[in-house]
């Protein structure tokens, strides 16, 4: 039975006890139903070679071996990672569109006694809900951004707020990526269908009644794109922001930025495109504290000399309503979290 979803809510709230994804792994790779396992009836490579079959020979013979492999791995997906499920086990299972793969697959699992049902539509189904969430409709959210130079330990707060009740938006999270031109994170970065998955569901747990507190970001994190809707509803937000000494800021990106400081040879390429917009004296400076392995030397000039000049530019031009300024003498954990303990209450009495 295939069932119609209307709203992208039911995908984050069903009832159903797995969601099973039967498209191939490079097709779940890229995005796919949150939560959902992936029990492929047709590997990357059998799903290209019934593709080739049915555009250069003849649909009828890709259909053929295509049915004689779906049901093969069918029955191994059965015969293992389905084996210990009792008879009341209901499934929804899904592919690109709704169609054979997922009705074939599904009638089987009811053939044995299972709930099975499909998706009406299939991935697309769920795909066309998200892009209507973030492109095509404004969020009912309310947003506050989290400014202040690179270094102030804004991601870090996040965390300490979210510990503390505050609604957050952690979207350099869920890009993967920090957000700076040394932000690239190990694992690198989703693709663009598998960060708006991550960002719908996570929006879908907040309460539209209350703020959600967001790191003040560009439209572009890493590769990844921040949604119109997103992107809307950051720039009429207002802003707090957070101030700290230029040293305890350098000693702060030392650590955040340990992974990349440690590697010279990459840190240097990172850098030397700066060469056009900071001059080849600046980064020759970098690249023997990169060599002298001065890390905090460094990171206070990255901040003081690229990074700081950046963002009062970008400040000049956006003119964003700041509500207030949080200062800190210190980014330790134990400053850290007193400044949280600040914001959280001012947080709670701010009106947006």
């Amino acid at each position: 039975m295939a069932q119609a979803f209307t709203d992208l809510s039911a995908f984050f709230t069903h009832d159903y006890d797995d969601v099973i994804d039967v498209r191939s792994p490079a097709e779940f790779a890229e995005d796919h139903v949150p939560g959902a396992i992936n029990l492929p009836v047709l590997d990357n490579e059998e799903r290209a070679r019934v593709g080739t079959i049915y555009k250069q020979e003849s649909p009828f013979r890709a259909r053929k071996i295509g049915a004689a492999l779906v049901f093969r791995n069918a029955a191994t997906h059965i015969e293992t990672r389905l084996s210990h499920h009792e008879g009341g086990w209901q499934p929804l299972v899904y592919c690109w569109r709704g169609g054979q793969r997922s009705g074939a697959f599904s009638w089987m699992l009811r053939e044995i006694g299972w709930r099975s049902e499909t998706v009406q539509g299939g991935y697309k189904t769920y795909r066309r809900l998200v892009t209507q969430a973030l492109y095509d409709t404004s969020l009912p959210h309310r947003f506050i951004q989290l400014g202040g130079y690179t270094g102030t330990a804004k991601t870090d707060l996040l965390h300490r707020l979210a510990a503390r009740g505050v609604q957050v938006l952690d979207l350099e999270g869920l890009a993967c990526h920090r957000g700076s031109l040394l932000g690239e994170m190990p694992g690198g970065q989703p693709s663009q269908k598998g960060f708006e998955t991550a960002l719908a569901q996570a929006l879908h747990g907040f309460d539209p009644a209350r703020p959600v507190l967001v790191e003040a970001e560009s439209s572009k994190i890493g590769q990844i794109l921040v949604p119109p809707s997103l992107w809307e509803g950051m720039k009429k937000a207002p802003w707090i922001e957070v101030r700290a000494p230029l040293q305890a800021r350098a000693q702060y990106l030392a650590r955040a930025y340990d992974d990349i400081l440690s590697d010279r040879n990459r840190l240097q390429a990172r850098l030397a495109p700066l060469r056009h917009h900071r001059g080849h004296a600046l980064v020759e400076h970098w690249n023997g504290l990169i060599n002298d392995d001065d890390r905090i030397a460094l990171c206070r000039s990255l901040a003081a000399d690229h990074y700081d000049p950046a963002y009062d530019k970008s400040m000049r031009a956006m003119e964003p309503d700041v509500r207030e300024v949080f200062e800190t003498p210190a980014l330790d954990d134990a400053a850290l979290d007193v400044l949280a303990d600040r914001m959280a209450a001012a947080l709670q009495d701010m009106v947006i």
